[in-house]
């Protein structure tokens, strides 16, 4: 066990820790229906999706902004299975806009579900609308000011409010943004996050008078949240769940043949959250083709028709990977496979699919 003197040193570094929400995960039954759910309903943009024949699974990411900047959502779809279990715990995801009167009128128009109109939350003064996607997750339509997040909060249920919130202020180094009891309604809210919430995503945890368990399901998965060090931040999740409870559920490493090092744990409540090294995700395949071989590196394939999409597989194992042309000729050509005239081939007679390393 660690000195309490070092204990307090790592959850010192979690409070300087460069952090931000990622994504969130959940599964859905119908990828393509979903996504064309988000995209015309809500405007969001598909960002980039993959099928994993090996693994039995596709899935798809969406947002309003690139990954590297904005808090996005990744769908699973499993092969043969069309149906979740939301289950009790699980809240909303929220989306904020200038006008939800008009927001939701455009959905309605789209054959959209709504399941609450327009109006003050209750409780509060805030205009709220709930929409429900065609797997049954609640979408909260909050009316906001001009925000550079409309991805903004993902809510969930706990049995205990202050040791979740102790829980995610020392574990993750979120700050208590905001806390509010609605005697009237019987619930406590609280607004936990690394910015203002008019400025960046947030996690709102919900406790309901006198409940104390909630049932998950099998439908939302997990947030990501992205983290300087998975392995300090592992090191503090350690610390914490010995006195707040929950427990870590993946050790910190990388994920073999993506390489992007990772550490997952659940809270007090059961709620999984992944820590992920972001800064590394985010570098280009060209700049992390030391961690792959040669023999690796000439096996890459086209994906797709404008040259600009790539996976790599090794064993049951993806990665996506976007680079410009410049680079995948850069590529080939340090390793004697083709010129100009080959990668003019690559870009336009591409073969789908990835090959096994």
């Amino acid at each position: 066990m660690a000195s309490e003197e070092s204990s307090q040193n790592v959850l010192e570094w979690v409070q300087n820790d460069n952090r931000r929400f990622l994504h969130a995960v959940y599964r859905v039954g119908n990828l393509e229906r979903t996504i064309k759910f988000y995209t015309e309903c809500f405007g969001m943009k598909l960002l980039r999706q993959r099928d994993i024949p090996e693994e039995k699974y596709s899935n798809a990411f969406l947002g309003f902004g690139p990954e590297e900047s904005h808090f996005v959502l990744e769908l699973t779809s499993n092969y043969g299975v069309d149906k979740y279990d939301i289950g009790t715990g699980f809240g909303v995801f929220s989306i904020a806009t200038e006008d939800v009167y008009k927001l939701v009128e455009d959905i309605r128009a789209k054959g959209g579900k709504v399941t609450r109109e327009p109006g003050p939350a209750e409780g509060g003064t805030t205009v709220v609308a709930y929409v429900q996607d065609p797997d049954g997750y609640l979408f909260q339509l909050i009316q906001r000011g001009p925000t550079p997040e409309l991805l903004c909060q993902v809510v969930l249920r706990i049995g205990d409010l202050d040791q979740s919130i102790a829980f995610y202020e020392k574990a993750c180094g979120m700050k208590l943004l905001r806390k509010k009891d609605n005697p009237d309604y019987k619930y406590t809210v609280a607004m936990l996050g690394y910015a203002k919430e008019e400025e960046t995503t947030v996690l709102e945890l919900i406790y309901n008078y006198g409940v104390t368990e909630y049932t998950k399901g099998n439908g939302y998965a997990q947030i990501a949240l992205g983290t300087d060090d998975v392995y300090k931040s592992a090191e503090a999740i350690c610390i914490v769940t010995e006195k707040l409870g929950g427990k870590v559920t993946r050790e910190p490493g990388p994920i073999p043949g993506i390489h992007t090092k990772v550490t997952s744990f659940l809270d007090p409540d059961g709620w999984k959250v992944c820590n992920s090294a972001f800064r590394e995700s985010k570098k280009t395949a060209l700049d992390s083709s030391s961690s792959l071989s040669d023999q690796a590196m000439k096996r890459i394939v086209a994906s797709t028709s404008d040259g600009h999409a790539f996976w790599v597989r090794k064993g049951a194992n993806a990665l996506e990977m976007k680079l410009p042309a410049e680079k995948i000729m850069l590529w080939h050509q340090r390793l004697g496979q083709i010129g100009e005239k080959g990668l003019k081939t690559l870009k336009t007679k591409p073969r789908r699919g990835a090959c096994r390393l």
